[in-house]
C-alpha cells in the first residue's frame, strides 16, 4: 500500500490530472525530460529569494510548529543587529542571475538567449520597485507543513509579507505569460498555502497574492473562509483515499501530448511484435462479433415488439413456440412530481420527511402512518405509473424451466 506521504500542490494536481503519472513521479521515481520553463522559473526564484532574504523579519510561530519557538516578547529590533540591510545593486544582481543560470531543458540556444534576456529585463523591474515600494517578508522560500483535518499538507512558499494591518499576505511568483485577478481567486495553491501558513505562524493570513513578473501586477484575493476551502480539503481527501488504495489509473485527455511516460503507458505503449498478429485478429474478431450483437439487438428489439402488439391484441400473456414458451412479464415504477409534493408537505410542516426526494422516499411517505392520510392521498394523486413490459422464456411446452 502507498505511504501516506504529505501532499503538496504539485502532486495534488499531478494525481488529479493522471493517477498513472503520479505513481510514475513519486513511487517509482522516474525523471522528466528538462524544459526551459521550468529551468527558467527555478532560477528567477532563486535570485529573488537572494534579494529578499536580507530583509526578512521572522513573525512569531504557533507552538510546537518549530525549533526554537519564540515569543512574541521576543521580536523586538536588536540594536546590536547593525544597519539596516542594503539590496542588491543592478550590477549585484545580474551576477547573481549569470552565477544561477542554468541552460537545461532549452529546445535551442536562441530559446535560451531569449528567456535569459527577459529574465534580466524581469529582475530588473523587480528590483526597481522593490527599491521604491519596499515590502516588509516574515518569510522567503518557506517550506512549512501541517494536517488539515488528518490530511498530512506541505509545501514551499516564495513569500510571506507583513500587511500594513499586522496580518500576513502570501505572494507567490508567477512568470507566465499571462495572468489574472481570477487566477487568484480561483487558485488551489493559495488556498493550500493559506492553510500551511495558517497551521503554523501565530498572525492572521490576510491576503493571497499571485505576483505576475512580467507585469510586476499583483493579483489579489482576501483570505479564503473556511467554508469556501471545504471543497478543496474534499479533493484533497479523495487524492489522499486514492494513493492510499494504490488507484492508479491513467486518465488520458490533452495532458498526454506533454507527457514523458507515454512510451510506458498503457493508453499508449504499442503491442510488442511477436504478439502483432495474434492480437490483431483477436481485435478483428472482437468487430465482428461486435457487430454482428448490434444486428441481433435491432432483431431482438423488433421480435419483442411484435410479440406485445400480438398479446395486446389477443389478451395473452403466454405464448407458446416450439421448443419454448414467451412470458411476458410487467415492470412498473411510479413518478411523482416532486414541484407539486414540496409544498403539500412544508405546508403540513413534514417537509423533513422526504429524505433525498427520490420516488422511493416518496413511496415510502405514503406508507408512513405518522403522516396524516389526506395528506398522504394529495401526495399519492401526484404520481403516475409507468410500465415496462417485457419478455422471459421457458423451455419446453409444460411451463418447466
Amino acid at each position: 500500500m502507498a505511504s501516506a506521504a504529505a501532499l503538496s500542490y504539485s502532486s495534488y494536481r499531478t494525481y488529479l490530472e493522471c493517477p498513472l503519472r503520479w505513481k510514475y513521479l513519486y513511487v517509482e521515481h522516474r525523471p522528466e525530460l528538462p524544459r526551459g520553463y521550468f529551468t527558467f522559473g527555478r532560477v528567477i526564484h532563486s535570485v529573488l529569494e537572494e534579494l529578499v532574504r536580507p530583509f526578512v523579519v521572522a513573525a512569531p510561530r504557533r507552538p510546537g510548529s518549530g525549533d526554537g519557538q519564540k515569543t512574541l516578547d521576543d521580536w523586538s529590533p536588536d540594536p546590536a543587529a547593525g544597519s539596516a540591510p542594503r539590496p542588491l545593486n543592478p550590477e549585484e544582481l545580474l551576477r547573481e542571475y549569470d552565477r544561477a543560470w542554468s541552460g537545461t531543458g532549452y529546445s535551442s540556444p536562441e530559446e535560451e538567449a531569449r528567456y535569459r534576456a527577459l529574465g534580466r529585463e524581469l529582475l530588473l523591474r523587480f528590483l526597481d520597485q522593490f527599491v521604491r515600494n519596499p515590502s516588509t517578508p516574515v518569510a522567503v522560500e518557506e517550506h512549512l507543513e501541517t494536517r488539515w483535518d488528518g490530511i498530512p499538507i506541505h509545501g514551499y512558499i516564495d513569500r510571506i509579507d507583513r500587511t500594513p494591518t499586522g496580518g500576513l499576505e502570501i505572494v507567490d511568483y508567477k512568470t507566465s505569460r499571462e495572468l489574472s485577478a481570477e487566477d487568484a481567486r480561483d487558485s488551489d495553491q493559495l488556498s493550500i498555502y493559506q492553510v500551511l501558513v495558517e497551521g503554523n505562524y501565530a498572525e492572521p493570513v490576510e491576503r493571497l497574492t499571485l505576483l505576475h513578473l512580467r507585469s510586476l501586477v499583483p493579483h489579489r484575493s482576501p483570505a479564503r473562509a473556511r467554508t469556501a476551502l471545504d471543497p478543496l480539503h474534499v479533493r484533497l481527501g479523495m487524492v489522499a483515499d486514492g494513493i492510499r488504495e494504490q488507484a492508479f489509473e491513467p486518465t488520458p485527455g490533452r495532458h498526454c501530448a506533454r507527457c514523458d511516460f507515454r512510451t510506458i503507458c498503457p493508453e499508449f505503449k504499442t503491442v510488442p511484435a511477436p504478439e502483432g498478429r495474434r492480437l490483431a485478429a483477436l481485435v478483428d474478431r472482437f468487430e465482428s462479433l461486435r457487430s454482428d450483437e448490434r444486428r441481433l439487438e435491432g432483431e431482438l428489439a423488433r421480435a419483442a415488439e411484435e410479440l406485445h402488439r400480438a398479446a395486446e391484441e389477443l389478451g395473452l400473456h403466454r405464448v407458446p413456440g416450439t421448443r419454448s414458451i414467451a412470458v411476458r412479464r410487467r415492470e412498473e415504477a411510479w413518478q411523482y412530481s416532486l414541484d407539486a409534493v414540496r409544498p403539500l408537505l412544508a405546508g403540513a410542516g413534514v417537509a423533513d420527511r422526504l429524505g433525498h426526494e427520490t420516488a422511493s422516499d416518496v413511496r415510502r411517505l405514503l406508507r408512513d402512518a405518522e403522516v396524516p392520510a389526506e395528506l398522504r392521498r394529495r401526495v399519492a394523486e401526484t404520481g403516475s405509473r409507468r410500465v415496462r413490459w417485457y419478455w422471459e422464456l421457458e423451455n419446453g411446452a409444460d411451463g418447466s424451466r
